[in-house]
């Protein structure tokens, strides 16, 4: 049957994080009407990063910086690191347009800064903003020509609302409408089986009270509820209850196309444990609205997906900056992975190979190093995670007795030291591939075991995005079926959908790609014409 509509545009946005500013942006730069549907007051889990775009072959703030480098070197390392995620069009199209994309962003209010991080770190302190944000200068990488491409938005702390607001604020300017507190539920289609518009529940006609304490209820659930989960998960059945007692439905018409742009599904239990059952425990990075529900609507609507059990779990050893010559170890004491390898590889290896048991051991040289060199480099997050790992470190006069303490294989622990140090003292490579610059002996107790297995703990919480979503069109963000086809009228961007970093992350690569998808849907919907809603019909009736 015929439904009827409350609002019409041209392009509705599912979704207001960087991916649907961008496609927002973009949409609107093509001459489209476009309206964002946002479930709560904007930002989404992008708000809450770090504010890093992986960018480089020589952008206008790398030059500054006096960074060289160039599309080749940068197209060789993520080639590398993400495999056969997307074609090599897609990779190579995304590098070229990168010092592009730089400019785009800085024409929209987001701030940069040219400042080089001297030290290999996970993240800057406030005193950088370029630096080596993935594994460019790990041995796997080295015989390619490393640069830094980690363009960290300009702000204090974790600065990714300095990127999301400028977006945000942009298209405000631009004329682009947002129904906050509104959450998209149903995708209406047509008997085509064209997409036309949303369904939502929303509390646009709430009383002011209700939308002012839902938001702020929600804020806090987003932050600090990410670092707490009992209080976000409390936080989320009042914020439920509130929905049900005053929200409303509305549908959207969309005239040209539906871009869902929604985040990934790491807050949702239920698709962790049904698609990646080995990562639950971790800290669920993102905000509430990263439940998948992007996701669910597409696939009601017959969208494919792929890339599901992808998660990526972050173990960052770094800083202090000394660490990069600790030598990481499993339970049986043997070596994990060259440990100046970007903390999603960390991750990784320790959850795929070795039971998500993980310490990290250093002699008394290097944990005194360490230990002064925390306060300089360490974002406060940062210091504080160190500091809860050294108060409750192992140590103990010998390698045997240390390994005692923390319940390891001693003999393989002495076996692993005696080749690191071996490989030292004799010029051989290392016995994982770490570069000869950064490892150090291990010989002068006592040693050092600091915990740094994937486990809950709010001391050292271990953070994971997923990284798997919907198919999409790499040319045009056009949502594919489970047939191959394009659904007429869908669009994805970013965590929703299958991009650039769904293999494997390095950090600013997933806002990076968020842009650079969200842009990229953003003008194709912004070009879609799909049918009539004569007839419609909500997802697959």
């Amino acid at each position: 049957m015929a439904l009827e509509f409350d609002l019409a545009t041209d392009v509705v946005v599912v979704g207001y994080g960087a991916a649907g500013a961008a496609a927002a942006l973009e949409a609107t730069a093509a001459g489209a009407q476009v309206l964002v549907l946002e479930r709560f007051a904007g930002g989404g889990a992008s708000a809450l990063s770090g504010g890093i775009i992986y960018a480089g072959g020589g952008t206008s703030v790398q030059r500054e910086a006096g960074v060289e480098d160039t599309p080749e070197a940068m197209y060789a390392y993520l080639e590398r690191e993400v495999g056969d995620v997307v074609a090599s069009e897609t990779l190579r199209r995304f590098v070229d347009e990168s010092p592009a994309l730089i400019e785009w962003l800085k024409g929209h209010g987001v701030p940069f800064e040219a400042s080089l991080c001297p030290y290999k770190t996970s993240y800057p302190n406030d005193r950088y903003y370029l630096y080596y944000s993935g594994s460019e200068i790990s041995g796997a990488f080295r015989d390619i020509p490393a640069a830094q491409r980690g363009h960290r938005v300009k702000g204090r702390g974790t600065s990714g609302k300095k990127l999301t607001g400028p977006l945000a604020a942009s298209a405000s300017r631009l004329g682009v409408r947002v129904e906050t507190l509104t959450r998209a539920t149903q995708l209406l289609t047509n008997e085509a089986g064209s997409v036309i518009g949303v369904e939502c529940h929303t509390l646009r006609d709430a009383p002011g009270r209700i939308r002012d304490r839902y938001t702020r209820m929600a804020t806090i659930a987003a932050k600090p509820g990410i670092y707490y989960p009992p209080l976000r998960r409390a936080l989320e059945k009042r914020l439920a209850g509130m929905e049900r007692r005053y929200g409303t439905t509305i549908r959207v018409l969309a005239r040209r196309g539906v871009i869902v742009s929604a985040g990934g599904f790491i807050a949702n239990r239920d698709m962790v444990r049904q698609y990646a059952p080995r990562y639950r425990g971790g800290l669920a990075l993102g905000t509430t609205g990263d439940d998948g529900s992007g996701i669910l609507m597409a696939q009601r609507a017959g969208a494919a997906v792929d890339r599901m059990d992808n998660v990526s779990a972050w173990r960052f050893l770094l800083p202090p900056s000394a660490f990069t010559g600790a030598v990481l170890v499993d339970a049986d004491g043997r070596r994990v992975i060259d440990e100046t390898r970007y903390g999603a590889a960390v991750g990784h290896a320790l959850i795929t190979e070795h039971g998500g048991k993980g310490w990290l051991l250093a002699d008394e040289v290097l944990m005194r190093t360490a230990i002064g060199q925390i306060g300089k480099q360490g974002a406060w997050f940062q210091r504080g995670q160190f500091e809860a790992m050294r108060r409750t470190a192992i140590r103990g006069a010998t390698l045997e007795e240390t390994a005692a303490k923390a319940g390891i294989g001693a003999a393989g622990l002495r076996a692993t030291v005696e080749a690191h140090n071996a490989a030292i003292d004799t010029g051989a490579p290392d016995p994982v591939g770490k570069p000869a610059e950064f490892t150090k002996p291990m010989r002068t107790g006592p040693f050092w075991l600091l915990d740094v297995g994937i486990k809950p703990s709010l001391a050292n919480p271990c953070p994971m995005l997923t990284l798997g979503g919907v198919v999409v069109d790499e040319h045009t963000g056009a949502v594919k079926s489970t047939e191959g086809k394009d659904i007429p009228g869908l669009f994805a961007a970013g965590r929703t959908a299958i991009g650039i970093c769904s293999k494997s992350y390095v950090s600013g690569l997933s806002l990076s790609d968020c842009i650079f998808s969200g842009r990229r849907a953003g003008l194709s919907a912004a070009g879609e014409r799909v049918p009539a809603p004569d007839q419609a019909t909500v997802e697959g009736n």
